[in-house]
């Protein structure tokens, strides 16, 4: 039986909250391992931990970012307490881990020593920012790949001319490569908006304490752990002017959830256009084709359903819930403290690595096959009415309304009516219609 390395504090919140959710995410508690480490060198150089134990303290941290005591993680990611439970895990595994590095009769206290000047109000902020930061980098990686696929499509097929509708009717005409442009352009501006919510999530809150007013914090310590804690995580991190506002306020998670719902608003929307293109393929659309992944039903052979697009539907639909709970989170945040730390930390980091997968799967399992069916494209455009608005400067509102209503009734296209009115000749349409 492998060792316990969690204690009472730990045992309580076990029993405390034995709900059926997911243990704390690993990345959490990696973020506070780094925390950890980096507070042990700060209180070490500022001459407040003797060497030994800071050493002790920062191997068994290193340890745990390695993975090497991921069970000992146990509790629920949904609990009382604004994340006290998930804060002190982590401090008494580092405790009972660095009591065993030390080993000379001291028993390293993971209150006294590895929670020395700190508390869970700055500490768990702090590690969920930092984890943050990197996913949303993540997330925008994977965002590039769904542009670059559509940008790559949108070159390969702006010759292809088909209908473009608004309320789901014939409009006027557009082609393949118009749309998938128009898509390129919408997730680049989703990118703007999380790059600049990324840029809120470097302010930090470590060296705050309980409120923000750095109780039992010393300016020495605060100066040497945020200089570890750049070099640790690599990322420009920095100590927020206002302490106390980034203790009592989660906007910032805020803002991150919400680009995010707004980029995943998009998603779902260009998901459905998708589909929406690709139906039938006889009896629907089918100006498109999606790759072929797998059987779509157990009872009709051969029928193959739009599996990635609907899965984006049903990410987004999952991100948009995740925002709204991290925004009641926020909304009940009182006086000095924001508290239900728990479950917005489990929602943003879900949000965040559902949101990557998300993507990238959309890039290279559906957009990257994309391909038109130009024959269908082209039937439709050609049968349709779509090209009645081009004519309005040459012929007139009116007598363009006229032809359309005499298209309809007839069951022909406006060009076949056009030119045996011999209102313009084949080549004056064509030169009309040419796709810009």
């Amino acid at each position: 039986m492998k060792k316990i390395y969690y204690g009472k504090k730990t045992e309580a919140a076990i029993r405390n909250f034995p709900f059926p959710a997911n243990k704390v995410h690993l990345e959490l508690i990696y973020g506070i391992a780094e925390v950890k480490k980096a507070t042990a060198i700060g209180h070490y150089k500022a001459g407040e931990l003797p060497k030994p134990y800071a050493q002790a303290i920062v191997q068994a941290a290193d340890e745990i970012i390695a993975g090497k005591f991921d069970e000992q993680f146990v509790t629920c990611a949904i609990q009382g307490g604004a994340g006290t439970s998930i804060h002190m895990n982590v401090n008494e595994v580092i405790a009972v881990r660095a009591t065993e590095i030390h080993a000379n009769g001291h028993k390293i206290h993971a209150n006294d020593e590895v929670n020395m000047g700190q508390s869970t109000n700055d500490v768990n902020p702090t590690a969920l920012k930092i984890v943050c930061i990197r996913l949303t980098q993540e997330v925008l990686t994977s965002l590039d790949y769904v542009i670059t696929a559509f940008d790559d499509k949108a070159k390969k097929y702006k010759h292809v001319r088909k209908i473009g509708r608004t309320h789901l009717q014939d409009a006027v005409p557009t082609t393949i490569g118009a749309e998938c442009a128009s898509y390129r352009d919408i997730l680049k501006r989703n990118k703007k908006r999380i790059k600049e919510a990324q840029n809120y999530l470097y302010d930090l809150s470590l060296g705050g304490t309980a409120i923000g007013n750095s109780v039992n914090a010393s300016e020495a310590y605060m100066q040497h752990t945020y200089q570890e804690l750049q070099r640790i995580t690599n990322l420009p991190i920095k100590r927020a002017k206002n302490m106390m506002s980034q203790t009592s306020s989660s906007s910032d998670f805020c803002q991150l959830s919400a680009v995010l719902n707004i980029l995943f608003t998009d998603i779902n929307k260009i998901a459905n256009d998708l589909r929406f293109l690709a139906s039938g393929p006889y009896g629907g659309i089918g100006e498109i084709s999606l790759k072929e992944l797998q059987p779509g039903s157990s009872i009709m052979p051969g029928k193959v359903n739009p599996i990635i697009p609907e899965s984006m539907n049903q990410i987004a639909y999952d991100i948009m819930g995740k925002n709204l709970t991290i925004h009641q989170a926020a909304t009940n945040s009182y006086l000095e403290l924001s508290l239900m730390f728990p479950v917005m930390s489990e929602a943003m980091i879900t949000m965040l690595k559902m949101s990557s997968s998300g993507l990238f799967v959309f890039a290279t399992h559906c957009i990257q096959y994309l391909k038109p069916n130009e024959k269908r494209c082209e039937e439709l455009l050609e049968n349709s009415t779509t090209y009645a608005t081009l004519f309005s400067p040459q012929l007139g509102y009116d007598t363009v309304s006229k032809i359309v209503k005499e298209a309809v009734a007839e069951q022909k296209s406006f060009r076949e009516i056009v030119l045996a009115k011999k209102l313009l000749t084949e080549e004056n349409f064509e030169e009309i219609t040419r796709p810009n």
